[in-house]
Order: structure tokens, then C-alpha cells, then sequence
């Protein structure tokens, strides 16, 4: 997804940075992830030999790991009851895929940043998988199989998971007396203590946080941006503090901002810029590579009344319902991502670092068995939070993005700014639930 320098590609872990395929969509967004799969420049289809089996077509967006491309292959040609053809698209992936839903040359299995988008599913351009899933429903990651879902019906089987959290240097930490901080006040308070000449305490990305944090200040804070019911969730004091608790942090300096490469990157708390980082769990490679083991991971941390949390991101494998053998693609997906348990982990785990969609397969992944790794897979499973909910839509995303920035960066009234994604929020609650 993020290349060598400062620039965006659209993958997996701009999908996790910037709220999954509703900011895509909306602002061709970076993106759940996210999510941790770097693109490369090739394009291609590929597929076994037919007879009178049917034909499938499959979509991915371009990976860029190595072997990646190679597996899927590998994958598709073992499916005997169809002839599989995987097609690596590139570029703007979510956007060309979903105009491509409402034409016949579209494919026929698809994956889609956090599952299909409400106006695919409300727009019957997407086939429900509630039976395919089936008895399997139960072992997949909680919140994604939630985002994934509409009126209890399943539109979209998780792939493989990747996620953020809180990654700190255990010596810096130690030697300033400082305990892994569990509260937001806590974090700021060992942000400052650990601020020191060329060092600061935390970096949340070049913008403070303001792209990164939004969703977890508001679960830090109990909140969520819809209710349960699907209500506006968060015209609420405790959402007004969470968002000046990041301001707080911007004007502490005990922030990095200015770092050569960005939050998705390691580089800032590897190369003692900081020694505090939030980032992804792509990076523990690097980390492990560059600090043995003088790291540790967290969640973000909880305001007064709230939680810790983790976002959670993936892509969902989707069947179109303008495919001409809808039957058999719900068979192949299900073969796949449910039936193929081996495959799971080995798409999870041998191209890249990330965990398997299923709870039962994370023991099976040798690199999440123990150390850092393991704590951060189960801190996915048991305070995981899918980015955003499936109704929180592109102009939703807009609307929160630019209250975060004036916010956080400009100092402007958390409860103003609040209001005014209210409004917006209200209107597209009201159009997508018509």
C-alpha cells in the first residue's frame, strides 16, 4: 500500500489507515485494509484449463509482496469444480471494481475493502453468503464478520486480518520510569516524560493523529460513530473531550511530526525518533529486525467510561449477482475462504505478516505463535474494532475527516465540529435506510 517514500497506494494498509472502502469510494481514498499489501505495477488473468466446467472470473487488487500473485494462482488452479482465472487489477481498485458490478464484463468472485458497501448490498448488485458461511459464521473475527453483515444476513467472507495498535521501545520506557499506559492520560503523560532532546514520546502520524485516530479516541471515549440501532453515535460530551484529549496531545510537543516516513512505517521508533509509535502489524519485521525484542504492543488507550481498542481491517471475498454462475462462485468462495484452511494461513502468513479472518487458525500461524505477534493477534480478537460501520458512508467519512483535521490541528469546538458531521450523518442515514 505505502511505497519507500511518503506516497499513497491504494492497498491494504491505507485501506486500515483511512476507514476501509467507504473512503475510498469517497475521496478515492487511501485504501483496511486495512491494508498492508504493498501494489505493483503488473496486471494479468490467469486460470486452468476448462472442458465444460464452468468459467469464474476472480478479482483481486494488486498485491505487491512477493509470491502473492503466485498463490492465488496456485489456489484457483487446484479448484476442480470450475476453471478459476485470477485477474490482478490495477490502480484504482474499489472504484473500478464497483462500476464494473453494474455491467456484465464484471467479475464473478471479488474481493472488496471491508466487505461490499451499503449502496451495493441495498442495490442487489451483490449475492447474499449466509448459507455459504454457514456453520463457519461463529469462528470469524467478530467485528469484521459484523461490518461484513447486513440485516443478519452475511454479504462477504473475510480474507485475512490486519491491524494498528500501540508499539512502544521497552528501554526507553524503562529508563524513564515510565509503565505501558493504559488511559489517555496516561499516554499523555508518558508521552512528555519520555520527550527528551531528539526524541519524542509518541508519534501518531505527521498530521498528530487526525487521519489515524478518529475512530479510536471515540471507542476510547464508549462511543462508536453509529448506535446499535443505527443512530448518529457520538453528539455526546465524552466524544467532544476524547477529540480535545487529541488536541491536547498536538499542543504537548511530545509528538514527532515532520518524521521521514509516516505512521505505516517503523522507521520513526526504530531509528529513535520516538519511542512511542502507533502503526500496523505489517511493520513487526522491521521492528523485530532493527529492535530484537526492546518492544512491546498496546491498545489505544481508554478516556474515563471507555475502552481500549484496536481497528481491525480486511477485505471480504464477495460474489457478484450479475455473475452467470452465481452458484457456482458461492462454491468456490466457500472452497476458498472456508474449506481451504491450509490456504488461509498461507495467504495470511508466508507473503507478508497479518492473521488469519478465523480464530481457530491463528494457533496454525507459526509467525503469530508467540512474543509481540501473539499479543497483538489476541488484542484483534478481543478488543478489535472494524474500522467504521457499513452504513458510515463516503460523505459520512468526508464529513469526519475534516471535522478531525480543524479539530486537532486547528483547535476549532469539538461540539461545533460535531454537530456539523451530525447533520451530514443524519442525511445519509436517511438516504441508504429508505
Amino acid at each position: 500500500m505505502v511505497d519507500s517514500t511518503n506516497g499513497l497506494r491504494l492497498t491494504r494498509r491505507t485501506l486500515l489507515g483511512l476507514g476501509g472502502a467507504a473512503a475510498v469510494a469517497g475521496a478515492l481514498a487511501a485504501c483496511g485494509s486495512n491494508t498492508g499489501r504493498e501494489t505493483t505495477p503488473s496486471a494479468g488473468a490467469s486460470g486452468a484449463a476448462g472442458g465444460s466446467k464452468p468459467t469464474l472470473q476472480q478479482w483481486y487488487h494488486q498485491y505487491g509482496e512477493a509470491g502473492t500473485q503466485q498463490a492465488v494462482e496456485r489456489y484457483a488452479a487446484a479448484y476442480k469444480d470450475a476453471t478459476v482465472k485470477v485477474s490482478w487489477k490495477p490502480g484504482d481498485y474499489d472504484q473500478s471494481t464497483a462500476a464494473s458490478l453494474l455491467t456484465d464484463a464484471g467479475p464473478d468472485v471479488f474481493e472488496y475493502g471491508n466487505g461490499p458497501t451499503i449502496d451495493m448490498i441495498k442495490g442487489g448488485q451483490v449475492v447474499d453468503l449466509t448459507d455459504t458461511i454457514g456453520s463457519a459464521r461463529d469462528d470469524f473475527n467478530p467485528s469484521l464478520l459484523k461490518r461484513m453483515s447486513y440485516q443478519d444476513k452475511v454479504w462477504a467472507i473475510p480474507q485475512v486480518i490486519d491491524m494498528q495498535m500501540l508499539v512502544y521501545r521497552k528501554s526507553m520506557l524503562d529508563a524513564a520510569g515510565v509503565q505501558p499506559p493504559k488511559t489517555m492520560d496516561e499516554l499523555l503523560a508518558a508521552a512528555k516524560a519520555l520527550t527528551k532532546g531528539n526524541v519524542k514520546g509518541l508519534f501518531v502520524g505527521n498530521d498528530g493523529g487526525a487521519g489515524l485516530l478518529g475512530g479510536p479516541m471515540l471507542w476510547s471515549a464508549g462511543l462508536d460513530y453509529l448506535t446499535e440501532d443505527n443512530k448518529f453515535g457520538f453528539d455526546d460530551p465524552a466524544a467532544a473531550a476524547a477529540f480535545a484529549k487529541l488536541r491536547e496531545l498536538w499542543e504537548s510537543k511530545a509528538i514527532l511530526l515532520g518524521a521521514p516516513k509516516d505512521w505505516f512505517d517503523a522507521s520513526a521508533l526504530t531509528s529513535g525518533l520516538t519511542a512511542m509509535q502507533f502503526t500496523g502489524l505489517w511493520t513487526f519485521p522491521d521492528i523485530k529486525k532493527g529492535l530484537g525484542d526492546d518492544f512491546g504492543v498496546l491498545p489505544w488507550p481508554a478516556m474515563p467510561g471507555g475502552k481500549q481498542s484496536v481497528p481491525v481491517g480486511a477485505y471480504g471475498s464477495c460474489v457478484s449477482a450479475k455473475s452467470k454462475n452465481v452458484d457456482a462462485a458461492k462454491k468456490f468462495a466457500a472452497w476458498l475462504w472456508i474449506d481451504q484452511t491450509d490456504y488461509q494461513v498461507d495467504f495470511a502468513t508466508a507473503y507478508g505478516f497479518h492473521i488469519p479472518s478465523r480464530t481457530s487458525l491463528i494457533d496454525k500461524a507459526t509467525t503469530l505463535k508467540s512474543g509481540q505477534a501473539a499479543d497483538a493477534a489476541k488484542l484483534a480478537t478481543d478488543v478489535g474494532h472494524a474500522q467504521s460501520p457499513l452504513l458510515w458512508t463516503p460523505k459520512c467519512s468526508t464529513a469526519f475527516g475534516d471535522m478531525m483535521v480543524k479539530v486537532v490541528k486547528g483547535g476549532a469546538d469539538p461540539k461545533a465540529e460535531i454537530a456539523t458531521v451530525r447533520g451530514v450523518a443524519e442525511a445519509e442515514l436517511k438516504r441508504v435506510l429508505a
